[in-house]
């Protein structure tokens, strides 16, 4: 068997991907796809995946985009365990619910957010609306909100008593807002989450903080530069 995972570790989806397939003791090659460098640009990875975006995996030359799709593909060829993704269809269908909501209940107002106070004035050299970066932060605040009410509110995690690969998701999505630039701390505003996420990252260690490695330097030195700035 031959699978391989092209990935960068500064990404939430391609960080949940790598520590399932750690996680489930998957035999596999991480091929790294390093987006501050460009290189998913590069004409050899658009070989790869034509949208020239990660994550993608190639298993034994089928190639596939999408970080749900290919969770979803895992669990039928019986890479992951069953307990990640159930075989049951309603079981499924309570997972499915959490990873389509995802896309726009968290991770858009999320990209939002981060593009009106960070990417955009970085590549336009202008200063943000206050009311526009209000909103969109307000948004964030709003998905946290939902997250901890409607989705921990009435089960012990996720999508219910057990642990799978919603958790996973929900997990490294939360991690990411920790960068200064985003400047949340869910653990701390939102007793849910503070009691579900310790229970994810211990369900996954070791792996779960070796794939967080990178994010967490790129968390304490963009927080130096912060502090810097501001004193």
């Amino acid at each position: 068997m031959s699978l391989k995972l092209y990935y960068d570790s500064m990404s939430p989806p391609c960080r949940a991907l790598y520590i399932l397939l750690k996680t489930s003791k998957c035999n596999f090659e991480p091929k790294l796809v390093d987006m501050g460098k460009g290189h998913q640009l590069r004409p050899e990875y658009g070989a790869i995946n034509r949208f020239k975006k990660i994550p993608a995996i190639d298993h034994n030359g089928f190639i596939l985009m999408e970080s749900v799709a290919i969770t979803k593909y895992l669990a039928r060829e019986k890479m992951i365990p069953k307990t990640l993704y159930s075989e049951d269809s309603k079981a499924q269908a309570r997972v499915d619910e959490y990873l389509a909501w995802q896309h726009v209940g968290l991770k858009l107002p999320s990209i939002l957010f981060f593009m009106t106070t960070f990417i955009n004035p970085l590549m336009t050299g202008k200063s943000p609306d206050p009311k526009q970066v209000d909103s969109y932060k307000q948004k964030v605040i709003n998905a946290l909100e939902e997250i901890d009410r409607l989705w921990l509110g009435y089960n012990k995690f996720v999508t219910g008593d057990t642990i799978n690969v919603a958790d996973l998701f929900a997990a490294v999505d939360l991690e990411q807002l920790k960068l200064p630039e985003f400047n949340f701390d869910p653990a701390a505003d939102f007793p849910n989450i503070a009691k579900w996420w310790p229970k994810v990252r211990e369900h996954f260690n070791p792996c779960y903080e070796e794939a967080h490695v990178v994010l967490h330097k790129v968390i304490k030195s963009n927080a130096s530069k912060v502090n810097k700035n501001t004193q």
